[in-house]
């Protein structure tokens, strides 16, 4: 059985108190109006890290060193049409301060509460696993 293999990198930003930054995906997307780790596709010939420093300065307006992006955890998940494999980082420096650039909701949150079953902010599948493993960490 073949599928096609989706190389995406996400970050967890997270401020001085402890909180993660989520994105909502915006209406006409994929899984619009849930939250995620912001993110994007791998492009062809750039690294992970390259990824998630580009995507950053393209979606919420901040730069980030490479130095200050520590590898976590990856999500692996099987959706209907594709197969997600997602790196996703823990950044604590950036410059600059967040700003949705591509018009999309953004919330500040932490870690229990969107590990909580009741969490107002719904993700989607490939993400909920990571979920107890921030929590933990923070």
């Amino acid at each position: 059985m073949s599928f096609r293999l989706v190389l995406v990198a996400a970050c967890a930003l997270i401020d001085s108190d402890g909180r993660v930054l989520i994105a909502q995906r915006p209406p006409g997307k994929s899984m619009a109006g849930l939250w995620e780790f912001p993110g994007g596709k791998i492009e062809n010939g750039e690294r992970p890290e390259q990824t998630v420093i580009r995507e950053m300065k393209e979606e919420l307006d901040i730069a980030i060193k490479e130095a200050c992006l520590a590898p976590f955890v990856f999500a692996s998940h099987g959706y209907a049409d594709f197969h997600l494999l997602m790196p996703l980082y823990l950044c604590r420096r950036w410059e600059g301060i967040v700003q949705p650039m591509e018009g999309q909701n953004v919330a500040w949150v932490r870690p229990l509460d969107l590990a909580r079953e009741n969490s107002p902010y719904e993700m989607p599948p490939a993400d909920k696993p990571l979920l107890p493993m921030l929590r933990d960490l923070l």
